[in-house]
């Protein structure tokens, strides 16, 4: 059974920074490529980044030069790294994976395993 949970939301002030985390378990975590997505009040998901088996990563324009995605496949854990946050970054922020590499969860349909989010707001 897949199981992804997301830590390390909560409030920051704008400018700041702050790492989220995000543990899998149930399945071969180290073949897989891992995405972080967003979605903010009242909009649709947003792909943030995605890190692949090698470690290559993708990310979306807002992302890049800010946000950096990494893991740990020794600790089965996926990162983001986000700074110089801004409040249009207030979101709920969700990893996921198609358990399979090469596969980028752009959308929901694109991948079976989400977790359950973690809330950033960004406000002074």
């Amino acid at each position: 059974q897949v199981q992804l949970v997301e830590s390390g939301g909560g409030l920051v002030q704008p400018g700041g920074s702050l790492r989220l985390s995000c543990a899998a378990s149930g399945f071969f975590f180290s073949d897989a490529a891992m995405t972080w997505a967003r979605q903010a009040p009242g909009k649709g998901l947003e792909w943030v980044s995605t890190i692949f088996r090698d470690g290559t990563s993708l990310s979306a324009d807002f992302a890049n030069g800010r946000f950096t995605i990494s893991r740990d496949n020794d600790k089965n854990t996926v990162y983001l790294d986000m700074y110089f946050v801004a409040p249009e970054d207030t979101a709920v922020y969700y990893c996921a994976t198609a358990a399979v590499n090469l596969k980028s969860c752009r959308t929901r349909a694109d991948c079976r395993h989400w977790g359950q989010g973690t809330q950033v707001t960004v406000s002074s």
